[in-house]
Parts: C-alpha cells; structure tokens; sequence
C-alpha cells in the first residue's frame, strides 16, 4: 500500500519488553491501530505519551491473524510542537522530579579560584570570549581548556568525559561550560541526560554559559549557576581585581581600626589593673597610714588640750571631794593612824593590843614606832565601845582603858 502521513492523537499507548510501541491512532471520526518498532524507536528525541497529538509517516499494512489494518510508524513528530522541544519538556520534568535541579543541591562559587577549567570548542568564539572577560578581570588566574565538540551526534559524550577529566584535576575550582549561540538542533547535546548528570558528578562547581540569553538548556537548570553568554559565565568564575583591591582597602582600614580598639582597651585594663595593685601594694599602704599617722600625731596635742579644757574643771571638782575624803586630810586635823608592824593591820580597839606590840603611828607629817608596855583593861564591852582615837580619855568610872605606849628603846 506504500508510505502516507497520518495525523492523530495517541491512545491506548503501552510498551512491551522488547521495546516495541503499541497505541492506537484516532481523530473525531475515526482510529486505527499503530505499532513503532525498537529500532525506530530509538531514533526519536522524544518519548511518545498518551494524549500526544502527532503526525507520522507509516507503512499501511494488513495483520493476517485478525484481519486488521494497521499502520507499521517510520517517523513521528509531533504536532505543533517540535520534537526536540517536547524532549526538552519531558526531560526537564523527569530530572526536576528526581531533584536534579534542586538549588539546595547548588555549589559555591569560590572568591578567587586557583584554576578556572575550560568545556568548550577550542575554535569556538565562547573560547576567546572567556580568555579577553578573565584576563582584564583577575589575570592571575590560569585557564585550563579540555577541548569538546559543543554540537552534532555524540557531543554529549565529549562534554561530559572533559567535565570529569577538570573535575579530576586539584588545583581546578570552578568549571565553566560555554558555548555560543544557535538554533535549538545546534544546542541539542547540551539538552541531554547524560550531560546533565556529568554536571552533578563534578566535584566543583560547574557555571553554566551556553547559546544567548534566551536560550535556556538542562545544561543550564542543573549546573551551580546560569550565566546568560559565555562572556557573563567567565565574569562570574573570576573576580574583579580592581574590586578586590577595593575591597582589601576597606577589609584592611577596618582591620586597623578594629585592633586600635581593641589595644585601647587593653591598654585601659592595664592601667586599672596597675592602679588597683598600687593601691593595694604594702608600701602603698604602708605610706597612707604612716600619713595618718602623722596627721594623727600632729592633731593629738590640740585634742588633748581641748579635752583638758573641757573636762579640767570636773577634774578639779573630783581632785577636791577625793581630798576632802583622804585619811590624810583627817591627820592633818591632829588624828593619827595605829597599824601594828607584823601585819599591817590597823588597831581600831585597845583591847587588840597586847604588852609588847610593835605599832607604827602616822601622823599628819610623818610616823613613829611605839611599844605597848602595859596592856588595856579585859572589859570587852569597854574596849568594844572605845575608839581607837582617844587613847587618854578617862572612863567615867575613873577605870583607865589606856594602853600606855612606849617608843621603842624607852621602856620603863
């Protein structure tokens, strides 16, 4: 019956073990059984999905067993879509659910790389783009090209095995991938699973600089950060040296600034803290107290004439009643006071004494020894009631109580 084109909607789709597709082609008014074989299979950059509407070029063919037309599909597209962007789309929705594209997942891009690797066509216009952009940045920083086809069938291959050979290398930091612009088919390795993956395998980061700034690729979704061209992709790998010379300037004014501070302080610790073990060092001490001292010794005189002053009178008036109350005072007026020599007691009763008794008398000026030589009168009621004092006084009875003394040596 020979090749036609037939337009329709896929239903019924399901895929069998062996990679053949089987659905079933239908419009408003009609619907005929369709299978796409393995080997035609693999070439689409699509996966066919029920509800797709599609145009396909098949052979019309009879399948004996059941009698049933059927359509044998050399090529499918689909309708009003290109296939390459329904690709895109089904990837991009497959890598997304497996959190491929996640920004949690994203690196950060280092401040000053010690490399920037290099994906790219090595005649391409992205290569020298990359080169003029870090060299008026930062061009101190080396760059490592691994040299990749960036289109046609198995670039995919050539970039994902140069992302790990730079992924491999120490002293590389950051990797760019970049190439110019172009139509879709041309951006189509950069479209592709394995590429995608290849990004997330790399152990730094991979900044993502393909096609113009309406482009937009899996390459560019899974990579650590999207720079719209090639030129903006190597300004975000390196920084500006004018702007990190800037930036140490101010870093290193606050630097400064921060330890005058911070010495200030130190300096202000240091002198309370000297000031507080002078205070408490013991000459320190030593010298404030002899200063007390010292003013002390000098107001001492003042104060204690003042407080001559204030008490000399009550000093006076007690020197005269304890004078008033003296025994001396009583001698002074012709008394005299008898102690006996061995013990010292005083003699207040004649009847104390005995013949032979030593006695001392104190008078108002001075003291004699005398001698008892005749003993008083045995009247214990007399010699009770007789004072000591009125050693002549007669008894009313003419009975003599005296007791006659006789100094020492004048006995007899």
């Amino acid at each position: 019956m020979g090749r036609v084109w037939v337009a329709g909607e896929i239903s019924n789709l399901r895929s069998g073990p062996s990679g053949h597709c089987y659905f079933t082609l239908k419009d408003e008014g009609a619907q005929i059984k369709a299978a796409l074989f393995r080997s035609a299979a693999r070439r689409l950059p699509f996966l066919p999905e029920e509800g797709l509407e599609v145009l396909v070029l098949a052979e019309a063919t009879l399948y004996e067993p059941r009698g049933e037309l059927q359509l044998l599909v050399r090529h499918l597209e689909p309708r009003g879509r290109g296939a390459l962007q329904l690709a895109f789309e089904q990837l991009r929705a497959r890598l997304e659910a497996q959190g491929l594209f996640d920004p949690a997942r994203q690196r950060a891009l280092p401040l000053l790389p010690r490399a920037v690797g290099v994906v790219t066509s090595p005649q391409g216009a992205a290569l020298r783009d990359v080169v003029e952009v870090t060299g008026r940045r930062c061009p101190g920083v080396p760059l490592l090209l691994a040299a990749a086809r960036v289109q046609g069938e198995g670039a995919e291959h050539e970039i994902a095995a140069a992302l790990a050979a730079l992924g491999a290398r120490p002293d590389v930091e950051v990797i760019l991938l970049v190439r110019g612009g172009g139509a879709l088919e041309d951006l189509q390795p950069f479209n592709t699973e394995r590429v995608a993956r290849a990004i997330r395998a790399t152990p730094v980061p991979v900044v993502s600089g393909v096609g113009h700034e309406v482009d937009l690729t899996i390459a560019d979704l899974a990579a650590d950060a999207r720079a719209p061209t090639p030129s903006a992709a190597a300004a975000l790998a390196v920084p500006d040296r004018a702007a990190i010379a800037l930036r140490l300037g101010r870093d290193g004014r606050r630097l400064v600034a921060a330890a005058r501070r911070a010495l200030e302080r130190a300096q202000h610790r240091h002198a309370r803290a000297h000031e507080g073990l002078r205070r408490h060092a013991p000459t320190e001490q030593l010298r404030a107290r002899r200063t007390r001292l010292d003013a002390a010794s000098r107001a001492l005189p003042a104060a204690a004439r003042r407080a001559l002053e204030r008490k000399g009178p009550r000093l006076r008036s007690a020197a005269a009643r304890l004078d008033a109350l003296s025994p001396l005072a009583v001698l002074g007026r012709g008394y005299a006071l008898v102690q006996r020599v061995d013990t010292g007691a005083i003699v207040r009763r004649a009847g104390e004494l005995a013949p032979g008794d030593a006695l001392r008398v104190r008078l108002g000026e001075g003291e004699v020894r005398a001698r008892v030589d005749e003993a008083p009168a045995t009247d214990a009621s007399s010699a009770a009631s007789a004072p000591a004092e009125t050693a002549d006084a007669p008894d009313p009875q003419g009975v003599s109580r005296t007791a006659r003394l006789t100094p020492p040596g004048r006995a007899g």
